[in-house]
């Protein structure tokens, strides 16, 4: 074929492959391992026929004596040829990534078992056909294959390619996903495309960049060698950086002893740099279109970072306070009209500058407040029975609940009514828990299942049955309410009336709760924009006013990622400099 032919066929099959991303890997995930498989046992076992019919003495090389004589011979040009060669050890990095898809003891069998014996008896055999065919050297491997098997060995190599593009791209789906719960990369469609593998997702707006990228590559190079030397110098990279990586896990999280670090550091930086110094002559022949990828994302990455943390503080610190709320009163101040305010915010605890913001602007606000706050913690994932905690903010007249929904980087936030039906269902446990706990403070938080409920009325049976008769007074102090609570024997002595009037309050807020649902529930959305002071320094203003601004205005916004209705949606909206 031609040099043209082959690139069209390349970007045919790209387009092809991007295509199908959105029917996810499960589809056809079945066919992957018998094609890998297929092809490294083919691949070895004609570096096998190779290696007896050309030269046997290329079993040699494994000696370490040999590089030293090449670099001696060779010089300069001999290590440089390093930065060439990386090509035999590509595709090794996306087993980090993948990691979230197999076990590890899974990788290391397939590894050590399969891949790396099947690869030196591949690159042998090849060693041995150049040995008497020199002249070869552009394309040995398909010149290598016997001619009986030659087409078999072409399909099997050109699927097993394809596979491999696909390990790429759910790696890169499953780190842009991790970066997302990190708040490290703009909001960006996630979709799970499978319901038994929870790791398998597919990312729309990534898929065709990366579609796009690898055709402007493909196109635009036109030449293998020049590809090569660009994913050698990304593979070069991703080694290095976890590497360092690692050295901290290792220091910070293992608590290896120093010398064990000390020692890992020092050989795996020693090979890895050498690699690195020879690829750095290749930059100008390939090697820096890697290089100009990831300073664009890492741009992209540090600015919404930097941009979103800088929000967050913004709201951190203008928390509106609890003697500011309980001034107001019942009312705050305002109509309490029917319904349920879902207040969105990414605050934890304490009440959001953009409540102020509304309550100032607006004369009404609905009868049941919640606090909304959807979180994602470090973890992989959150069980149902801790996802939510309810919280009560003020006094009970004042009808306002704060809910914290926690979420893994693997965990999918379901973006449709099932999550505020959920909500709601916590609402109403949180009261009916709360009114069995009489004694205990109405701010307490509690899981679904009320765990430390449990606990807290073991404990208040227990010490009913052995405390002497005495008033203790009770205090219960939160950052969200401070509401007076009767001791457990206080409680005790006047059970009767006590039971009554709880069983009574949870029944007239229940029914209350129950008819502000029926009334309707409103979604109400800060929109808090960041603008660069006047006196700021001119990176920062393009960093905030011009890259920050426009990957805002690009990504999915709050109401779309919770799927909230346009009819009950309300965005508030207040502007602030850094």
């Amino acid at each position: 074929m031609s040099n043209d032919v082959v690139v069209i066929v390349a970007v045919v099959i790209l387009v092809g492959l991007f295509s199908m991303q959105h029917y996810g890997t499960d589809k056809v995930g079945w066919l992957f391992a018998p094609i890998v498989l297929l092809w490294f046992l083919l691949i070895g076992g004609i570096g096998i026929f190779n290696i007896c019919k050309y030269d046997s003495s290329v079993l040699k090389a494994f000696s370490p004596v040999y590089i030293y004589r090449y670099f001696k011979r060779g010089g300069k040009a001999g290590w440089t040829s390093l930065g060439g060669i990386m090509l035999s050890i590509t595709g090794i990095e996306a087993l980090f990534a993948d990691l979230a898809h197999f076990p590890v003891s899974a990788v290391q069998l397939a590894f050590t078992v399969v891949v790396f014996p099947c690869l030196l008896l591949a690159y042998s055999g090849q060693a041995a056909y150049l040995t008497q065919n020199k002249d070869h050297v552009i394309d040995a491997f398909y010149r290598s294959i016997p001619d009986g098997i030659y087409w078999p060995m072409f399909i099997i190599a050109t699927l097993a390619a394809v596979v491999a593009s696909q390990a790429t791209i759910s790696a890169t789906f499953s780190i842009i996903k991790q970066a997302l719960a990190l708040g490290c990369f703009p909001r960006v469609k996630v979709v799970h495309t499978s319901k038994k593998f929870l790791g398998q997702i597919y990312i729309p707006d990534m898929n065709w960049i990366l579609m796009i990228l690898c055709i402007t590559v493909t196109a635009g190079f036109r030449n293998q060698s020049q590809i090569g030397n660009a994913y050698g110098t990304a593979v070069v990279k991703v080694m290095l950086v976890t590497t360092l990586l690692m050295t901290l896990i290792m220091l910070l999280v293992w608590h290896c002893h120093w010398i064990l670090v000390l020692i890992f550091t020092g050989l795996s930086l020693a090979v890895e740099c050498a690699y690195f110094s020879a690829v750095l002559f290749k930059v100008d022949q390939g090697g820096w279109v890697p290089l100009v990828i990831a300073a664009a994302f890492l741009v992209i990455m540090y600015v919404w970072h930097y941009g979103t943390v800088k929000r967050y503080e913004f709201e951190m610190h203008s928390k509106v306070s609890m003697a500011w709320i309980l001034g107001l009163g019942p009312s705050l101040g305002l109509v309490r009209v029917p319904g349920i305010g879902l207040v969105y915010t990414e605050l934890a605890s304490g009440v959001p500058h953009i409540f102020s913001h509304f309550i100032t602007n607006l004369p009404a606000i609905h009868s049941v407040v919640v606090f909304v706050c959807v979180k994602y913690l470090p973890v992989y994932t959150v069980s149902e029975e801790e996802r939510f905690l309810v919280k009560r903010i003020g006094p009970k007249n004042f009808h306002m609940f704060r809910c914290v929904a926690r979420y893994g980087y693997k965990d999918l936030h379901k973006k449709d009514d099932e999550f505020e039906k959920k909500i709601l269902e916590n609402l109403f446990t949180f009261v009916r828990l709360e009114a069995m706990m009489e004694g205990c403070s109405d701010s307490e938080e509690y899981s679904l299942y009320g765990q430390r409920t449990q606990r807290s009325r073991d404990f208040l049976l227990k010490d009913n049955a052995h405390t002497s008769s005495s008033d203790i007074d009770l205090t219960i102090s939160t950052v969200d309410s401070i509401v007076p609570a009767k001791s457990p024997l206080h409680a005790n002595n006047t059970i009767p009336s006590s039971g009554r009037e709880s069983s009574q309050t949870e029944v007239d807020e229940l029914e209350f709760l129950s008819s502000c649902r029926d009334t309707g529930v409103v979604h109400i959305l800060g929109n808090t924009v960041i603008r660069a002071r006047r006196d700021s320094g001119i990176h920062k203003k393009i960093a905030i006013d011009y890259i920050y601004a426009f990957l805002r205005k690009i990504c999915r916004e709050n109401s779309v990622i919770f799927n909230v209705p346009h009819e009950s949606l309300l965005n508030v909206g207040q502007i602030f400099s850094v």
